[in-house]
């Protein structure tokens, strides 16, 4: 059980210094315009990394996770908000699996 505790405690650490160090080292404002832009960046990117290995590894076929993830980049495209986004290819995915399965 004590394992579990100091197991709990380092992910906790590591966490907080991942957060904290960067605020602690770059006290100044950033000015070069390529690290800024790269800095801007690394959230999309991180998204996408964590959230397209999932998508085409779900349980359901194949076309309705690359239907869906179309949908969702074309309304993301056209600018639509996160939620109707998510909705949008949610509901995609789910007419194309049900489509699929009634053949």
């Amino acid at each position: 059980m004590t394992d579990v505790w100091i197991g709990i405690a380092c992910m906790a650490l590591v966490t907080y210094l991942v957060r904290v160090l960067p605020i602690l080292i770059f006290q100044k404002p950033i000015r070069n315009p390529f690290v800024k832009s790269f800095l801007y960046y690394v959230p999309y990117a991180v998204l996408s990394a964590m959230t397209f290995p999932a998508i085409f590894s779900a349980d359901v076929p194949l076309a309705a996770s690359a239907a869906g993830t179309a949908a969702a980049v074309l309304a993301a495209w056209k600018g639509k908000s996160l939620l109707f986004v998510a909705c949008i290819a949610a509901a995609v995915v789910y007419l194309v699996q049900t489509l699929l399965l009634c053949f």
